[in-house]
């Protein structure tokens, strides 16, 4: 295969590997972000965790299925290849619903995911993530819809779930 079509397919797997990540921390489904992480993979949250890959989603198990509304999404995505390893940084852009002391809130945070990928028997996979972190944004709650624009009766509309019983998983 030409190097450069090789390439092409390299930075697509390593870019679906980084969507599957916001997926599932979004949808609460484990299975796919161990799915992430080869089996030594480390993990560096930016100063919230440090240690193996497989500790950190452990203790994100009894948090994320209860863990409400959340966004994650990945832009731009910068591939460094070099043979069976690569370079990547990302940004995570984060809205998460959020309860404390009683009330609701919304936050938006930006982080930076600086990762070193490499390609095993079982493909492109994060080796080692280290987190860095931008900025954050807090926000009272406020849930209109558009003022109703977009939906006059909230109620009719299909909601995003966790694992299994988000629409991903049903169609």
């Amino acid at each position: 295969m030409a190097p450069e079509l090789q390439a092409l397919l390299d930075r697509q797997a390593i870019s679906d590997v980084l969507i599957s990540y916001c997926r599932a921390v979004d949808r609460a489904d484990l299975d796919l972000l161990r799915a992430c992480y080869h089996p030594d993979a480390t993990e560096d949250h930016g100063g919230t965790f440090a240690g193996s890959a497989s500790d950190y989603i452990d203790g994100l198990a009894p948090i994320l299925p209860r863990g409400g509304t959340m966004t994650h999404t990945t832009t731009n995505i910068l591939i460094e290849l070099d043979g069976i390893r690569a370079r990547v940084e990302s940004h995570i852009l984060a809205f998460a619903r959020l309860k404390k002391d009683g009330e609701k809130f919304d936050t938006l945070s930006l982080a930076r995911a600086v990762d070193l990928f490499e390609k095993r028997e079982t493909g492109w996979k994060i080796a080692a993530r280290h987190m860095v972190w931008e900025w954050n944004h807090d926000m009272p709650m406020s849930e209109t819809w558009g003022r109703g624009i977009i939906a006059p009766d909230p109620t009719v509309l299909v909601r995003g779930r966790k694992k299994p019983d988000d629409r991903v998983y049903t169609v």
